[in-house]
């Protein structure tokens, strides 16, 4: 029995927002500080 997956739109919308904040942000550490935030908004653990 395998991981669940997610939904095929939400692994292209969170695949997008990471791109975004790689692309807008230069700081590594203000990146993975956003890109926690943003699983956490979603309520979900990083994969």
């Amino acid at each position: 029995m395998g991981k669940k997956r997610l939904p095929k739109s939400l692994r292209k919308f969170i695949r997008q927002e990471k791109a975004r904040i790689r692309r807008e942000v230069l700081d590594l550490a203000e990146q993975k500080k956003l890109i926690k935030e943003l699983y956490e908004k979603l309520g979900l653990k990083k994969l």
